[in-house]
């Protein structure tokens, strides 16, 4: 069917959009979001026209390649055939001895009181909240959906390491507003406990209150979803839906308030301090090698 949301008014809509965005932090569902908030229709229909046009937009180079992320689908490693030129190898070696002189800092949570992690529920989202945690030296985990075992395994030897060392053990939490969204944090708390880690699982979004309060485009929940059958929520919402923007000053306010920032002023003070004898040990070991 027909209608005013055509192939150029989605271009046109999409590098207004795109240009208040760096490259990577949208994805094309985003996109596709914030077009529906633009009056689009939301279905699939129209989630595949958003595709297409950006595949011609990208092409005919009204919007870059570099705009949207596919995290997905990550190469591993890379393929070095540079050749090595000795001069330039000199020089960057000068710049690294530089660097490590110059570096000298305290794990920003080592006398905090909690340790966290930020679990989001998809990976594609995750060049939107790699910047927040990044600036708050918190790790960052996707579950793509539910988790699996091997990473819970892995999160829970961690969180041991954490409680041993005497921290208050916090995951917050990001995923949709549909059955499985919701259940997701259960589970996870569920399996955690299993492996023997009592955490605190913080919700952040998507609620109820939110979807309603944002008046957030909602579709029927997947009929294909167990959960639907008993499920009473007002329908599917993704995080996607979301302004990236917003979906990082939720995360700051998250973190920020497991922080305790007279404890970190002590910390700088003593980083203050032990800087200079960090700096004259290692002109020390350099002079001697």
């Amino acid at each position: 069917m027909k209608d005013q949301y055509t192939k150029q008014w989605i271009i046109d809509n999409s590098i207004e959009i795109c240009s208040q965005y760096e490259n990577g932090v949208l994805t094309l569902r985003s996109l596709h979001y914030q077009l529906v908030g633009l009056g689009m229709t939301n279905d699939i229909q129209h989630y595949k026209r958003v595709v297409k046009a950006m595949i011609d937009a990208r092409w005919d180079e009204s919007i870059q390649f570099e705009q949207f992320s596919d995290l997905d689908r990550e190469m591993s490693g890379s393929t070095e055939y540079s050749p090595v030129i000795l001069d330039d190898e000199i020089e960057h070696g000068k710049d690294q001895i530089r660097a490590w002189m110059n570096h000298y800092s305290r794990n920003r949570w080592e006398n905090q009181d909690y340790y966290i992690e930020v679990f989001i529920e998809k990976k594609a989202l995750q060049g939107v909240f790699t910047k927040p945690c990044r600036n708050w030296e918190v790790a960052l985990g996707a579950c793509k959906g539910y988790p699996s075992l091997t990473f819970l395994y892995e999160t829970s030897l961690r969180f041991k390491a954490a409680e041993s060392e005497g921290k208050q053990l916090v995951i917050i939490y990001f995923g949709d507003y549909d059955p499985s969204g919701e259940d997701i944090p259960r589970s996870i708390d569920e399996n955690l406990k299993r492996f023997g880690v009592m955490v605190h699982i913080d919700r952040i979004a998507l609620m109820e209150e939110q979807v309603i309060e944002w008046k957030l485009p909602h579709a029927p929940a997947k009929e294909t979803d167990s959960r639907t059958a008993n499920w009473t929520g007002l329908g599917q919402v993704e995080l996607d839906a979301v302004k990236p923007e917003k979906l990082q000053s939720m995360c700051n306010e998250a973190i920020q308030k497991y922080f305790d920032e007279e404890k970190y002023g002590a910390l700088i003070e003593e980083e203050e301090t032990e800087r200079e004898e960090y700096r004259r040990e290692l002109k020390i070991y350099v002079q001697s090698i």
